[in-house]
């Protein structure tokens, strides 16, 4: 059945057909019969292979800047539909202009692994404050290592650099999963990130919630009027939304990983919430991914600590949020872009 989560709905069954209904979106499926959803109450509809979407209500969708976008089994991209692009013109003009700014450029694309290795850190920190012993002092050893790489950004003029401090981190991180699993889980933790395609339950788990993050940061930069394919860390990449991946890049360990290896401890994603395809490609199951969304839900609901707006704010408005913080740097209201961390 199709779920509602901060206003994404997300429709997963193969064989559900959405058409429109006046002003509500009506899902149905032979088994269970109708569905019917205020448009209303919808800002991004979130479609699985199998699942068929009427042209009139992909017309009246993008009429509404209402956006629609098919994932595979596994959370990865496939297409998206969205209206005429909305924002100021002027605005993309100061993007591209920042771009090609290579000082300016940096600061950005600094800013972003700033932010992706402080809350890799928080992750690392939290967990440790959960755990004990060697499991306890690797933890903390690998955010403390975290630490010391980010001095390193500040002095360095050379995006190369930057990159390089980022890939290392990143191995930091990865070589601590087997301590973010805790001992109840009943999945391995694997010894290195593999996303095309994933082949175990962690890394299959992982796709899918970045393919979740994805659709909301790249929502989130189209209705500020950013451009998602033009990004700092990250560049311009044929057919990648550059912009929309850097911007993840601050969100990725609280959002989702947290979300993911709480999941696995409480026993809340299970072996069997997965399947294994021949070619040796894993990914969730309808099942799985039902009780997958239904963490991110409780996990979007989550209030974060937000220093710049001084105030907690909930997770599912994030992308958001720091979207319109980036736009009003990029239009030069401010004089850095400053990434969300909660500490």
């Amino acid at each position: 059945m199709p779920e509602v989560i901060k206003n994404t709905l997300y429709v997963m069954r193969p064989g559900s057909i959405l058409n429109l209904d006046n002003d509500a979106v009506r899902v149905y499926h032979p088994d269970s019969g109708p569905k019917r959803l205020p448009l209303i109450r919808i800002d991004h509809v979130v479609v699985f292979g199998g699942v068929s979407i009427t042209e009139d209500l992909r017309h009246r969708c993008a009429a509404d800047q209402r956006s629609v976008t098919w994932l595979s089994g596994n959370g990865r991209f496939l297409s998206r539909v969205i209206g005429p692009q909305g924002g100021n013109p002027l605005l993309r003009v100061a993007q591209h202009d920042a771009l090609r700014d290579p000082a300016r450029r940096l600061d950005v694309a600094r800013s972003f692994v700033a932010g992706k290795l402080q809350n890799t850190r928080q992750l690392l920190l939290r967990a440790a404050a959960d755990a004990s012993g060697a499991r306890q002092a690797a933890l903390r050893a690998a955010a403390t290592a975290i630490a010391n790489d980010l001095p390193g950004l500040a002095n360095t003029d050379n995006i190369n650099v930057v990159l390089g401090i980022e890939g290392q981190a990143a191995k930091r991180y990865v070589g601590c999963w087997r301590h973010l699993l805790s001992a109840h889980a009943k999945v391995p933790a694997p010894t290195h990130r593999v996303s095309r395609p994933p082949t175990d339950p962690v890394n299959a788990a992982l796709s899918f919630g970045y393919g979740m993050l994805r659709v909301a940061v790249h929502g989130a930069l189209e209705t500020v009027g950013l451009d998602p394919y033009i990004g700092y860390l990250h560049g311009i990449r044929p057919g990648k939304p550059a912009l929309a991946l850097d911007l993840m890049e601050e969100m990725r360990q609280l959002l989702v990983d947290r979300t993911v290896f709480t999941a696995f401890n409480l026993r809340q994603l299970l072996p069997e919430h997965f399947t294994t395809h021949p070619g040796g490609g894993c990914e969730l199951t309808e099942d799985g991914r039902r009780a997958f969304l239904t963490q991110w839900s409780e996990a979007r609901a989550r209030e974060w600590p937000h220093r710049q707006l001084d105030r907690p704010v909930p997770a599912a408005t994030l992308p958001v949020i720091q979207a319109r913080l980036l736009a009003r740097h990029l239009r030069g209201d401010t004089p850095r872009y400053l990434p969300w961390s909660p500490a």
